[in-house]
């Protein structure tokens, strides 16, 4: 989604001018205006100053005009802003306007094993630096890399994979997507598949802060030690003049229906530092009812309608984007029936303008490494209104 700015032309302040009629020629003696300074109608600073190349950042969007703020007036405008685009405005003041990078996003190995692959994949074009003093303040991933879900080196290569479709699921936007797996990140027709009742990689690890946790619909059940676990690390300067980031997400999970509120479930978090400062945690992706993405949440919309110890799953949008994925399969042991998935979510979350965040996109496998799951991300995107919350997204 692409929001459109508008920049209001100047507006000078008239004042109307009054007549006094003469009591023996009937003529107008007019009475001068005041002199009154012309202000916009939109300006964020003083404009009988920030149009003067004073040295001062006048709008405090933390760039001055020797800085190369080329609207000093403006907060929305300055080299670190995010250029929206398709509203003819220069936002970043590279004088061209609607010219941020896009399109990077041209596909990649299924194995490639540089994080920088990952960040294309999810439309993210444009790199920055912290610099030795934070010299560099211009938006940007800072740094990329494939971790565990407590942000310690991940060596297995399996966990995470660049694909161009996921069965019948194709990307959301550009030519590639992000998977990350408990089990395999791929589809049975895609070198080095694992069949995903449990491709067990024999590590564990630590977890987000706040987590292990009980889901609100399953009170009384804690996930034990997290298996298996994958993740992919971004550090990323946040564009001056942005309020909110949003992010596609689909999560699929074999738990369904053998294992829902049980101590084995799987979970996807999103886990961001510094945190939403009223979220209980730093995830920001969950349902309506607090729950983390997991077989236990709202949002598992896409399997076959049944009820589970009093709980409906109504399914609504059936069985069928299982199909190729591995997650379409019956499993007599496990499952009487064929898997699960949310289907396309989008996760809204506020952002702090020009500071540096830490995502951390985690999925493991909870008390033991059996019954994989996997969750494919795509289509990062800014947003100049702050949003918050996790729904179905709409069509690509």
């Amino acid at each position: 989604m692409s929001s459109h700015r508008r920049l209001l032309a100047l507006v000078p302040i008239a004042l109307a001018v009054a007549c006094a009629i003469g009591d023996d020629a009937g003529e107008a003696n007019p009475t001068p205006a005041p002199s009154l300074p012309t202000f916009d109608a939109d300006l964020d600073a003083d404009p009988t100053k920030c149009r003067e190349s004073n040295g001062v950042d006048d709008d405090g969007d933390g760039y001055t005009e020797a800085e190369g703020d080329c609207d000093d007036c403006r907060r929305a405008i300055n080299p670190g802003a995010y250029d929206y685009p398709g509203n003819k405005t220069d936002e970043d003041c590279s004088g061209t306007p609607d010219d941020e990078p896009a399109g990077c996003d041209v596909g990649a190995a299924l194995d490639d094993p540089d994080a920088r692959a990952a960040v294309r994949a999810l439309g993210l074009c444009r790199w920055s630096t912290a610099g030795a003093a934070g010299k560099d303040k211009t938006w940007g991933v800072v740094a990329a890399r494939y971790v565990k879900p407590d942000g310690t080196p991940l060596t297995e290569p399996l966990s995470h994979g660049i694909l161009s479709s996921f069965g019948v699921n194709e990307p959301r936007d550009g030519k590639s997507f992000l998977a990350l797996s408990s089990g395999t990140a791929r589809a049975p027709d895609m070198p080095g598949y694992k069949d995903i009742l449990g491709f067990r990689k024999g590590y564990t690890s630590g977890v987000p802060a706040g987590y292990p946790k009980e889901s609100p619909a399953c009170p009384g059940t804690v996930s034990g030690l997290a298996h298996d676990g994958a993740a992919l690390e971004l550090e990323i300067r946040v564009p001056t003049n942005v309020k909110s980031f949003h992010v596609d997400q689909n999560f699929f999970t074999v738990e369904f229906p053998g294992y829902v509120c049980s101590k084995y479930n799987d979970f996807y978090v999103l886990d961001m530092d510094p945190k939403v400062p009223d979220y209980p945690d730093g995830n920001v992706a969950f349902d309506s009812a607090g729950n983390p993405i997991s077989v236990n949440n709202a949002l598992l919309q896409v399997c076959k309608a049944r009820t589970i110890d009093g709980r409906r799953y109504d399914c609504p949008l059936g069985p069928s984007s299982l199909t190729g994925t591995g997650f379409d399969t019956v499993h007599d042991d496990y499952s009487p029936a064929p898997h699960a998935a949310t289907g396309w979510l989008t996760t809204y979350a506020p952002a702090p303008p020009g500071k540096v965040i830490r995502l951390r996109f985690a999925i493991w496998d909870s008390s033991d490494g059996n019954l994989d799951s996997t969750v494919l991300v795509d289509r990062f995107e800014w947003s100049d209104s702050e949003q918050r919350g996790t729904t179905p997204s709409g069509p690509r």
